[in-house]
């Protein structure tokens, strides 16, 4: 791993959307560490470094909401991104448990970039 590329773990169940989140941060320059549900994305969260967590709110196992309140507080200092195609009240969870930013299914592929961007200044 080089020096200063910053690993971001993406924990999605959507196959075809995990995909496209890790090709295209990997084409940004990060390196990319997925899992496909939330028990999966705790166990990377215990064995890696990540600069950055992107997780799907509504997720088998062990929620994006489970998530969030996993990081925030045994590694607050990581931020993360919450997603989902949910509305309104997964997003208010979400907010509540202090995820640093939330973006609502569909969203735009460059507004993921900017906010990546602006939290791992």
């Amino acid at each position: 791993m080089e020096k200063d590329k910053k690993r971001i773990l993406v924990i999605e169940d959507d196959q075809q959307v995990r995909s496209m989140l890790k090709d295209y941060l990997v084409y940004l320059g990060y390196e990319v560490v997925t899992a496909s549900d939330g028990l999966e994305g705790l166990k990377e969260i215990k064995a890696g470094d990540y600069n950055l967590v992107v997780t799907d709110i509504t997720m088998p196992y062990v929620s994006g909401i489970g998530i969030i309140t996993v990081i925030k507080q045994n590694h607050p200092g990581i931020p993360v991104i919450a997603i989902t195609g949910y509305g309104y009240h997964a997003e208010e969870l979400a907010n509540e448990k202090k995820a640093d930013r939330i973006l609502p299914k569909p969203f735009e592929i460059k507004e993921l970039k900017n906010t990546i961007e602006n939290l791992l200044v």
